[in-house]
C-alpha cells in the first residue's frame, strides 16, 4: 500500500484526532492511529475505547489496505516538514514499518497489528437529526463550562443533551451550580431523546464544531451518541446514569430582581477576583438601591472593594458566591445586559439575559 497525499491535507486530520489519544495508554495500540485507504481517500481514526474520532483527506492511493502508526510521532513529522510539500506513506509490511518520504526527508514509524485494533460498536438507530453546527455549537458554548470534573457522582462529568421534536437543550452541572441552554428547532423526532454526554467528548465537540450554518447529523442510541460532519465522524460511548431533576433546583420567579450592564458587572467581578481567595473564591455583594457593591478578602488580609450602578429597588442584604461561577456565567452570555433574581441572603441566584430566558445559570450560595 502506498499513499501520496499534500501535507495541507494530512495535517488538519491529524490535528483534528489527536486530542483522543491519550499520552498514557493502558493499550499500546490507543497511541497509535488507524489509517486506511477508500477510493482516493485517506481515513485515519482514533480512540481511547470510550470516544472515537474519523477523519478523511483525499490522497492518491496504490494498492489497497491499512496500517496502524504511533499517532503523535506521524504529527510531528508533518509538523515539521514544509507547508506545500508532498508526503509520501509506503507500507513494508515485511519489515513492520511505515515508510514516510518527503522531498528528502525519509521516516520509518513501527506499526502494530491492525487485527488489534478496538472498533466501538455500530451506533444501532433509525433516529437522526439534522441541524446546523452553530446551533449545537452555541448550545454547548453556553453550558459545558458547568459539567463536573471527576466527581464520584459519574453522571455530573458530562453533559445532558435533551432533542424533542420542538427544540433541543443543553443542561450541566457540578452540583454548586447549573447551566441550561435552549433553543426551538424543528426535529421531527417521534419521542424526546435524551443522552449524558461524557466531559471528553463535549470538549471535543466545542473543538471540532464549526460557527457556520454547515449541517450535521446526529444519532442518539440507547449506548452511544454519534455526530457525522463533513470532513469527520465522532462516536462516543454515553454515561449511564439518572441525571439529576435540574429543573427542579432553577428558582421560580423571586422578589429582587437586580439588573445590570453585563460587562460593567463582569469588569468590576473581575477586578474584584484579583484578590479573592485562591482556594474558595468567595465575593461578598452588598444589594441596595440602585447601587451593588462587591468584596473580596484572601488568606493574607489582601481586600478588594468596588461598586456599581446598577437597577435595583428590592430589599438590601448581603449575599456570598464564588466569583469564578459568576464570571463563567456572564462570559457566556452575549446580551448588553443581565438580570441576576434572588429571594434573599441563602438562596440560589438565576442569571440570565434580560428579556430572554433561553439561557439560565443558577448558583449556589455561599458562607463567608
Amino acid at each position: 500500500m502506498q499513499v501520496t497525499l499534500q501535507r495541507s491535507d494530512l495535517l488538519p486530520v491529524l490535528q483534528s484526532v489527536i486530542g483522543v489519544v491519550e499520552k498514557r495508554q493502558t493499550m499500546p495500540i490507543l497511541s497509535n492511529v488507524l489509517l486506511e485507504t477508500l477510493d482516493n481517500v485517506l481515513v485515519v481514526t482514533a480512540t481511547d475505547l470510550e470516544l472515537e474520532l474519523i477523519a478523511r483527506c483525499p490522497a492518491q492511493i496504490s494498492g489497497t489496505g491499512s496500517c496502524t502508526v504511533p499517532a503523535r510521532k506521524l504529527l510531528d513529522i508533518c509538523r515539521g516538514l514544509d507547508r506545500n510539500s508532498e508526503i509520501s506513506l509506503t507500507v513494508t509490511e515485511n519489515q513492520n514499518l511505515v515508510r514516510i518520504k518527503s522531498g528528502k526527508s525519509q521516516f520509518s514509524l513501527a506499526m502494530m497489528r491492525v487485527d488489534d485494533w478496538p472498533r466501538l460498536d455500530e451506533v444501532k438507530t433509525e433516529r437522526e437529526v439534522k441541524l446546523q453546527q452553530s446551533t449545537l455549537r452555541s448550545l454547548l458554548e453556553r453550558t459545558y463550562f458547568a459539567m463536573a470534573n471527576q466527581d464520584v457522582r459519574y453522571y455530573l462529568n458530562g453533559l445532558l443533551l435533551v432533542v424533542s421534536n420542538s427544540g433541543i437543550r443543553s443542561v450541566a452541572t457540578d452540583g454548586h451550580r447549573l447551566a441550561l441552554s435552549e433553543t426551538p428547532y424543528q426535529t421531527e423526532v417521534d419521542e424526546t431523546l435524551q443522552a449524558i454526554v461524557p466531559r471528553k467528548a463535549i470538549n471535543e465537540l466545542v473543538r471540532l464544531l464549526g460557527s457556520d450554518d454547515e449541517v450535521l447529523s446526529l444519532r442518539i442510541s440507547d449506548r452511544h451518541l454519534r455526530i457525522e460532519l463533513p470532513e469527520i465522524t465522532l462516536t462516543t460511548k454515553l454515561i449511564d446514569g439518572r441525571f439529576p431533576d435540574y429543573e427542579r433546583v432553577i428558582p421560580e420567579a423571586a422578589p429582587n430582581r437586580l439588573r445590570a450592564d453585563r460587562q460593567i458587572l463582569r469588569q468590576a467581578l473581575s477586578r474584584t477576583a484579583i484578590l479573592s481567595n485562591e482556594n474558595y473564591r468567595g465575593v461578598r455583594l452588598t444589594l441596595s438601591a440602585d447601587r451593588l457593591q462587591l468584596q473580596a478578602q484572601n488568606l493574607d488580609r489582601e481586600e478588594a472593594k468596588d461598586e456599581i450602578a446598577v437597577d435595583y429597588n428590592g430589599e438590601e442584604f448581603e449575599i456570598g458566591f464564588n466569583i469564578s461561577y459568576l464570571l463563567d456565567a456572564l462570559g457566556a452570555l452575549t446580551q448588553d445586559d443581565v438580570t441576576l433574581d434572588l429571594a434573599g441572603s441563602d438562596s440560589s441566584g438565576l442569571i440570565q439575559a434580560d428579556g430572554d430566558s433561553s439561557t439560565r445559570y443558577v448558583v449556589m450560595p455561599m458562607r463567608l
